[in-house]
C-alpha cells in the first residue's frame, strides 16, 4: 500500500493542496505533516498564486491522526517541541497573501478538522461531519480549533462539541457558520474552484488588504489560544490522570481520577 502524501498542483493563479490518503480515509502521518508544511512554506513565497484550494481525495477530507503511524518515527524532540513545530508549520496559514478555501467531504476530525478551521473558507459536501474526539482519548483538542469555534460559535457549542465529542452534521454546521455553503458531492470541486477563480480575478492588493482586516480581527486570539494548549497539553502529557487513563485502558479496568 502506498504511503500517504500531501500534493501541491498549481494551474495559473490557484493552488490545490490535496490530503491523498484516501486509503485511510486521509488520516495524516508525520510525513504527511512535514509535506504540508514544507507545501504551506512554498505557498508564502508565491506571489503569482492568488488563492488555495485545499481539498482531499477519496470519501473524507481527513480523519485526523493515522494512529497507526504514531511513534513510527521516532525522534529525539520532547512533547512540548513537536507541538511547537505543529505549530509553527500550521501557522505560516496566517502568513499566505492567498485564501484558502477548504472542500470538505465525508470526516473532518480531530487536528485536521482544526486546521480546515485555522483556513479562510469553508465549503462543505451534503453528508459531511466534524468531530473533535481528543477528550475522549485522554487530551484536548492543540492546534487552534477551540479558539476558532469559541470565535464562531461561542462557549456553549465549543463545550458541547470538546466535552462530549459529538459530531456536527453539515446543516448545523453551515448555521453555526463554521462552513459557507452546502453543496451536492460530485459539485464540491468545481465549486471550490469557482470561487478561487473568483477570488483570483480580483485585484490582489485588495483581497490581500480585506484579508488582512479579517486576521486582525481574529488572529490575536487563536494565536493566544495556541499558546495555552501548548502550555496545558505539555501538562496534561505528564498528569497522574492521564498516566492513570493509560494504565487503565491497557489493563481493561475503570480509571480512578484525582484530578492532578
Amino acid at each position: 500500500m502506498a504511503a500517504g502524501q500531501v500534493r501541491l498542483d498549481i494551474d495559473g493563479a490557484i493552488a490545490t493542496i490535496t490530503n491523498d490518503n484516501p486509503e485511510k480515509r486521509n488520516a495524516f502521518t508525520d510525513d504527511m505533516d512535514a509535506q504540508l508544511f514544507a507545501i504551506l512554506g512554498e505557498l508564502r513565497q508565491r506571489t503569482d498564486v492568488r488563492a488555495v484550494i485545499w481539498r482531499g481525495e477519496g470519501h473524507s477530507w481527513s480523519s485526523g491522526r493515522d494512529v497507526s503511524a504514531i511513534g513510527t518515527n521516532k525522534t529525539e524532540l520532547t512533547h512540548h517541541e513537536l507541538m511547537t513545530r505543529g505549530h509553527k508549520g500550521i501557522q505560516q496559514l496566517f502568513d499566505l497573501d492567498a485564501p484558502v478555501i477548504v472542500a470538505i467531504q465525508g470526516w473532518a476530525i480531530g487536528g485536521s478538522f482544526q486546521r480546515a478551521l485555522l483556513c479562510d473558507v469553508r465549503i462543505a459536501a451534503e453528508g459531511a461531519r466534524f468531530m473533535l474526539p481528543e477528550v475522549g482519548h485522554g487530551v484536548i483538542p492543540d492546534t487552534g480549533g477551540m479558539g476558532r469555534l469559541f470565535q464562531m460559535c461561542g462557549p456553549g457549542v465549543v463545550s458541547d462539541m470538546v466535552l462530549t465529542g459529538r459530531p456536527l452534521g453539515t446543516e448545523e454546521a453551515l448555521a453555526l457558520g463554521i462552513v459557507s455553503r452546502i453543496v451536492a458531492p460530485e459539485d464540491l470541486d468545481a465549486t471550490a474552484r469557482e470561487m478561487a477563480e473568483k477570488v483570483a480575478a480580483a485585484p490582489a492588493v485588495t483581497v490581500k488588504m480585506a484579508r488582512r482586516v479579517i486576521q486582525h480581527l481574529a488572529e490575536p486570539e487563536i494565536r493566544t489560544s495556541m499558546a495555552d494548549e501548548l502550555v496545558y497539553q505539555t501538562f496534561i502529557n505528564q498528569s497522574q490522570d492521564f498516566a492513570e487513563f493509560r494504565a487503565a485502558r491497557a489493563e481493561g479496568r475503570e480509571p480512578r481520577y484525582t484530578g492532578s
